[in-house]
């Protein structure tokens, strides 16, 4: 387990009291420990190609670590009524469906290069934008980024379903070249 693993991992255990403290209308709290869970999905990348700290584990823990934050916070923000349901549907059935058809192609084929796409990481810097700034709003009574969430959420449900589709043409077009075996 090295730095990068730990990061991952810190953003796992980060979720269930962020979770927590949305569903309890503490957006303050929920806020602060969602923008260190965000910035822990930059710094293991980072940390791990500057050092070389590359593991098969991290190529696991980190998009699951992503996935597991993302679409919980994004049902309690559904849930608490700061994000509409159908931006929660999507972030939460993109993530799934990546989640599952990556497992089951790992499964059946043995497929293992499932490397993020710039669409894919544009999507979650956008959802870890919208869901602090859907935070933000209420904690510090601003106007202007109650207005800022407002345009955030379409640009981030487009985002979200393009990079759900780039990823399906994606893994498409890899298996049916079979260059991926691993």
């Amino acid at each position: 387990m090295n730095p990068a693993n730990l990061l991952s991992a810190a953003r796992l255990a980060l979720t269930p009291p962020v979770i927590a403290w949305i569903i309890t209308g503490h957006y303050r709290q929920a806020l602060i420990l969602l923008a260190v869970a965000g910035a822990t999905d930059g710094a293991d990348g980072l940390l791990a190609r500057r050092y070389g700290w590359q593991t098969r584990l991290g190529a696991y823990l980190d998009p699951i670590a992503d996935k597991v934050l993302l679409a919980a916070v994004y049902l309690a923000l559904g849930f608490v009524g700061l994000l509409p349901w159908w931006l929660v549907a999507a972030v939460f059935t993109r993530d799934l469906a990546i989640l599952s058809v990556a497992g089951a192609i790992l499964l059946w084929t043995g497929f293992r290069n499932f490397r993020p796409s710039r669409w894919g990481k544009l999507s979650t810097t956008f959802q870890i934008l919208t869901a602090l700034a859907a935070l933000a709003a209420p904690t510090l009574h601003s106007r202007r980024l109650a207005a800022a969430t407002e345009v955030l959420i379409p640009l981030t449900g487009a985002l979200t379903l393009w990079s759900g589709l780039h990823y399906a043409w994606q893994i498409r077009r890899a298996l049916a070249t079979g260059t991926s075996r691993r």
